[in-house]
């Protein structure tokens, strides 16, 4: 297993777009893929998840991936973040 810890950069946080691109990223991938705020983990395939995740500005997320691709899988969803979902 793989996990990498982000902070949200982007101002709006996560909405309908990032949450778009972060479960077609993570459909890309084998692996199981899971991102975790506070005490809730979701499942980064499924679009109602992530935007259930209610994750703002600076909110700090666990991405975690478990399978064939596991690395991969997390430095894509990583990079999502790190370029603000492309947003700024």
């Amino acid at each position: 297993m793989v996990e990498h810890v982000v902070t949200i950069k982007n101002r709006a946080g996560i909405h309908a777009r990032p949450a778009a691109l972060i479960v077609q990223t993570a459909s890309k991938y084998k692996s199981k893929i899971l991102l975790r705020k506070d005490s809730d983990t979701i499942n980064a395939k499924s679009i109602m998840g992530v935007l259930t995740l209610g994750a703002g500005y600076n909110v700090v997320i666990a991405i975690s991936a478990e399978g064939e691709d596991e690395a991969a899988a997390v430095e894509a969803i990583e990079t999502l973040f790190n370029n603000k979902f492309e947003e700024d």
